[in-house]
């Protein structure tokens, strides 16, 4: 089984610790430059997008794809809570905008970090109240939401996609963290779980 990806990455750092919890081995294949253009950099995906999975002769895209084969191939015994047994209208939501806010701080460094693009230019500004405006709406909303997750459980979905997103937030500064105290001790909480640990950010050596 190979995980294609960065070690810096938000989305792949999700598929990371799926494995790392359910002990699936892996290797991990680097992706070190974000602006070529060959699907074959990553992993075969059009897309250009990662994580990618492959396993026996096989291309798997998508986070959320990779983390339910990765729990399906260690016929684990560990409960998980997917996306589809959230309770309610108020924590779909909020796992939709864990999602939406991934993907705005990729964008965010793609185009002003990668790109060297002006971060006043209006797709960038609305990018950034989008994901000010969602950081918010989940600091309002996590403690209630977190209360009414399945129970017992050994990891989710929205707690591992939320600590990824955190701590992406601290690894690429792109907007302050400090109005979000709820989301930052959310984190801190889970910081001491080996899997967390040993998937840490860090840019990949070439």
């Amino acid at each position: 089984m190979e995980i294609v990806g960065r070690r810096s990455s938000v989305f792949t750092r999700v598929a990371l610790i799926f494995a790392e919890t359910f002990d699936v081995p892996y290797t991990f294949v680097a992706i070190h430059d974000m602006k070529e253009l060959d699907p074959s950099i990553y992993a075969g995906n059009p897309s250009l997008k990662m994580p990618a999975l492959r396993r026996n002769g096989s291309l798997l895209l998508g986070t959320l794809n990779i983390c339910r084969a990765i729990a399906e191939t260690a016929q684990a015994q560990q409960r998980v809570v997917w996306p589809e047994e959230l309770p309610d209208d108020e924590s779909r939501s909020a796992q939709e905008l864990i999602w939406h806010c991934m993907s705005a701080q990729v964008q965010m460094v793609m185009g002003t970090v990668l790109g060297k693009l002006p971060a006043d230019n209006v797709f960038f500004t609305k990018t950034i109240a989008g994901l000010t405006g969602s950081l918010r709406w989940l600091e309002e909303h996590l403690a209630p939401v977190v209360q009414r997750l399945p129970a017992p459980r050994d990891l989710s979905v929205f707690e591992v996609s939320l600590l990824c997103l955190v701590e992406h937030l601290e690894f690429r500064p792109t907007v302050p963290l400090t109005p979000y105290p709820g989301l930052l001790n959310f984190a801190r909480s889970l910081a001491a779980v080996p899997a967390i640990q040993r998937t840490a950010y860090r840019f990949d050596a070439r």
